[in-house]
């Protein structure tokens, strides 16, 4: 299987976990009992995702010689930047900590969906 392949493969997972880490930290903001010693492991696997597909990027630029739009290259940065600045200010916004990895999940689901729309 090329890097390209498996970067476009990924690119489902990364939608997919970070929208359900985000929907389940929105769902924990309000119902407690959502709150599950699982939950903040499952967020950090999702970002993780993240870097994961920004390597693998990488790797068909570099390995597949094949070049993406400089926007798929952008949101691909956006979101490995978003993961940064999420973590940057959860002890500033520690009693809306939820609000922000539940819209910040979120908003990468999106951002993921976009970049794979603009290869």
């Amino acid at each position: 299987m090329s890097f390209l392949e498996l970067h476009r493969q990924f690119s489902w997972v990364v939608v997919a976990v970070n929208g359900l880490a985000g929907l389940w930290v929105l769902v924990a903001h309000w119902q407690h009992r959502a709150r599950h010693r699982t939950m903040w492991p499952f967020v950090v696997a999702a970002q993780a995702t993240i870097a994961v597909q920004v390597i693998l990027g990488v790797l068909v630029r570099q390995v597949d010689g094949i070049e993406a739009t400089g926007l798929h290259m952008f949101y691909g940065f956006i979101a490995f930047a978003t993961v940064g600045i999420m973590y940057s200010y959860r002890q500033q916004v520690e009693q809306h900590r939820f609000l922000l990895y539940g819209f910040g999940g979120l908003f990468l689901m999106g951002l993921a969906l976009r970049s794979m729309t603009l290869i």
